[in-house]
């Protein structure tokens, strides 16, 4: 299969799924997309990098990845994930953008690097009105996902931050599941309960002794 064969074969995947008016249940609930794989390390995290979007979906809110549209994993919640560019595979992007409602997603992780990070933008103008949170995978990614024009709406996290991306998916899917509610919640209540036990130790050991402990 060529390169352009490939692609199409997705668009035509995408479209087809699009068709096939599955319950709520059977689909992702999270679509990720990334403009490139050498953006994964930012999307999903790991090999050295802070936990990303598949850590926050994953190990904190109990998502599956669902690999197969017709055959969804036993997990309640679910996301996908695909490599869509928009500026090598622009007709790509515009599939997965334009069926991504009818496949049964309801919100959208986009994340792009460079200063050309169009990913995120185009995404959220096609697929509107479904929300689509942005990801800047670098710094001088930025200001090209967050310029957008008035009208034209995007939520954004800041630099490589796609793990507090998924948590925002999250929390706009908690509104319609009060179990995502409570999973969110636990999560930053472990986060409160962290940081007390971490202050109570500092104080207790003192700081030559905390460092001892925490910092060796």
């Amino acid at each position: 299969m060529t390169n352009a064969e490939s692609v199409q074969s997705l668009i035509d995947q995408f479209h087809a799924e699009a068709e096939m008016d599955l319950p709520n249940e059977a689909t992702p609930d999270v679509g990720i997309v990334m403009g490139s794989d050498s953006d994964l390390p930012t999307m999903a995290g790991g090999k050295g990098k802070r936990p990303g979007a598949h850590a926050a979906l994953t190990e904190e809110l109990a998502f599956a990845e669902q690999t197969d549209y017709e055959d969804a994993p036993e997990a309640r919640f679910t996301f996908e994930t695909f490599v869509v560019s928009a500026h090598r595979t622009p007709k790509l992007m515009y599939a997965y953008a334009e069926t991504a409602e009818a496949r049964g997603i309801d919100v959208i992780i986009a994340g792009a690097g460079g200063k050309s990070a169009d990913l995120p933008n185009m995404t959220a103008s096609i697929a509107y009105p479904l929300p689509v949170i942005g990801v800047p995978v670098q710094e001088k990614s930025v200001d090209s996902v967050i310029g957008m024009p008035q009208g034209a709406p995007i939520t954004a996290v800041d630099a490589g931050k796609s793990f507090n991306a998924a948590l925002t998916a999250g929390q706009i899917l908690a509104r319609q599941y009060p179990e995502l509610r409570e999973r969110l919640q636990a999560y930053h209540d472990g986060l409160q309960e962290d940081v007390g036990n971490v202050s109570r130790d500092l104080h207790e050991m003192g700081t030559p002794g905390f460092e001892d402990e925490y910092w060796e």
